[in-house]
């Protein structure tokens, strides 16, 4: 709240009530009174970020237990019940669980404090255990339902569907249990990862990590009111900032699933959450990836990375991921430059008109080097956005090729009086004078700093700007 009170553009996070959390309780009044009550003052949106609601399905007994005809979860041949929530299973436990975390004593405390919001985002973690469609032959009631040796893709629709009727149900609890009918109307409900999955055509057991079915990419828009997916440097894979195998290249993909999410959901709210892999305690935290190998990873760096995938996407909110035991000193650094990058937005009038009305310009100079099993609907689709610079490695890159500079380019306007935004960044050091490609006028100049760098284009008088 004191960085709001400073001027920055911040969306108010807050921890959602679990079901058993009790006004009475002083850690909860102290965590939520003063700042709910600042909030409700200067009329702000809020997001209450939260655990996955539906695992009370599977770690409560008193859904886990129940009949197998009523049990919410994967239920085998032989009758075992799994702790993995199915997409065939009844609906109703799904709704009754919404209701408990809805109607909490402490969420109708929070209505009391802030009466009328504007705007609620529910967002679950949505990390809990479900079944696969590789595996739904493993649910009798599938079997039961369609019998055995469907196909892939009859697979991967039914169990969409499937996930859309129960994701939608957990959600409408949810809001039956509210006590104020503003928060009822404003709410609006956000899904970690719940978007197309950035790794397509990436390698050929990619479907199998998908829920493809021809014509849709994913269920999810239709499941959930938006998505959170993750700009991450994972920990635990060989991802980095700075070779094709990044979230800069991954991300790509979503730009054509974004045009198919608005055409199923218009209102779809996209964000993207973004993390740098740092787990102070873990061997593989990804700072010392990059210490052992004699890199340095610091805060630019990062907002540098961060920066390219805001211009890249447009998410409406940047949400930072950190550990529960990344300490406040450890975060705020890496914080800092994100929050700059979106005061930048706002402040900077040069780059908010691109913001509001540029286009995202692709580079059909080449293609995106994922190109294992694309479907037919989506072979001639935009993928490849990253400019040809005068620093790029030979042909054909491999996952490891190091990318010297990731560049983007936004245009506003039409022939002959068109006008480029170029955003670039370095993540292993400044680069002076490189030569970068842009479609439809030619190449420019440009330093590219690891924190990156924004240049404008006229294309009527030719001048090449830095934007301060």
């Amino acid at each position: 709240m004191k960085m709001l009170d400073q001027g920055h553009y911040l969306l108010p996070w807050f921890l959602m009530p679990n079901v058993f959390a009790q006004t009475d309780d002083p850690r909860w009044l102290t965590y939520y009174e003063a700042a709910i009550k600042r909030a409700a003052q200067l009329k702000l949106p809020i997001s209450l970020v939260s655990t996955q609601w539906e695992h009370l399905l599977s770690s409560d007994d008193a859904y886990f237990k129940l009949p197998l005809d009523r049990n919410p979860n994967v239920v085998t041949s032989s009758g075992e019940v799994r702790k993995e929530v199915s997409p065939f299973g009844p609906v109703d436990p799904w709704r009754e669980v919404g209701a408990k975390w809805g109607s909490s004593r402490m969420m109708k405390k929070l209505q009391e404090w802030y009466p009328n919001p504007p705007l609620i985002l529910f967002v679950s973690n949505n990390e809990h255990t479900r079944l696969e469609w590789i595996k739904a032959d493993e649910d009798r009631r599938f079997v039961a339902r369609y019998g055995r040796n469907r196909d892939a893709e009859f697979k991967r629709k039914v169990v969409g569907d499937g996930w859309i009727e129960r994701y939608r149900a957990l959600q409408q609890g949810i809001v039956s249990g509210l006590a104020s009918q503003a928060w009822k109307d404003k709410a609006r409900f956000i899904g970690y990862e719940s978007f197309g999955p950035p790794h397509f055509a990436r390698w050929p057991g990619w479907l199998e990590h998908s829920l493809y079915s021809s014509q849709r990419i994913s269920p999810w828009p239709l499941a959930w009111d938006g998505a959170s997916p993750p700009f991450y440097v994972f920990n635990w894979s060989t991802i980095t900032d700075y070779t094709l195998f990044s979230p800069q290249v991954e991300a790509m993909n979503w730009v054509f699933m974004l045009d198919e999410t608005y055409r199923l959901n218009p209102s779809f709210w996209f964000e993207i959450s973004t993390w740098d892999g740092n787990e102070p305690n873990a061997e593989n935290d990804k700072r010392k990836f990059y210490q052992r190998s004699g890199q340095q990873y610091s805060p630019a760096r990062y907002g540098g990375m961060v920066q390219f995938g805001m211009w890249l996407l447009r998410p409406r909110v940047v949400r930072d991921f950190r550990g529960y035991r990344e300490t406040l000193d450890q975060a705020e650094p890496y914080f800092i430059p994100i929050v700059q990058a979106v005061d930048r937005v706002h402040q900077n009038s040069t780059l908010r008109d691109f913001w509001q009305k540029g286009r995202l310009v692709p580079n059909r100079a080449r293609a995106h080097p994922y190109q294992t099993i694309v479907p037919p609907e989506y072979q001639k689709v935009d993928r490849w956005f990253l400019l040809n610079t005068s620093l790029d490695p030979q042909q054909p890159w491999e996952m490891g090729t190091v990318i010297p500079v990731y560049s983007l380019a936004i245009v506003k306007g039409n022939a002959p009086q068109r006008q480029w935004l170029i955003y670039a960044h370095s993540p292993l050091g400044l680069r002076k004078g490189v030569r970068i490609n842009v479609p439809d006028f030619g190449s420019i100049q440009m330093d590219v700093t690891v924190d990156g760098s924004f240049f404008t284009i006229d294309e009527q008088s030719r001048t090449v700007s830095k934007v301060n």
